[in-house]
């Protein structure tokens, strides 16, 4: 289950669990869609890999009571992440593999 962390980890911007411009790579590491597309360049400064959008979990359970389902069930993570690496280590990860589709990295 995606643990929907509650900040970009580049900029630390709010990213609630129905923030439509929330974007995560395959580890989960997440960031705003500004950071993603003008800083990162579809590059994940951890992986490597691309960021696609975060889908939005829904708020109640719609199948209650059959299924234990939605925020209520499963909240977002409280935990606030910041990225490991500095401005010139991100930058590099992004020259380094922007031209490269993230299918052919």
């Amino acid at each position: 289950m995606l643990e929907l962390r509650p900040n970009c980890e580049l900029c630390d911007r709010n990213l609630p669990p129905d923030a439509p411009d929330a974007r995560i790579c395959s580890y989960e590491c997440t960031y705003c869609a500004d950071c993603a597309d003008r800083v990162l360049r579809n590059v994940c400064p951890t992986c490597g890999g691309g960021l696609t959008a975060r889908p939005i979990r829904p708020r109640r359970a719609y199948r209650a009571p059959d299924i234990s389902l939605g925020l209520g069930f499963h909240p977002a993570g409280q935990s606030r992440k910041h990225s490991r690496w500095n401005r010139d280590e991100v930058a590099a990860m992004t020259a380094r593999l922007q031209d490269v589709p993230p299918q052919d990295r």
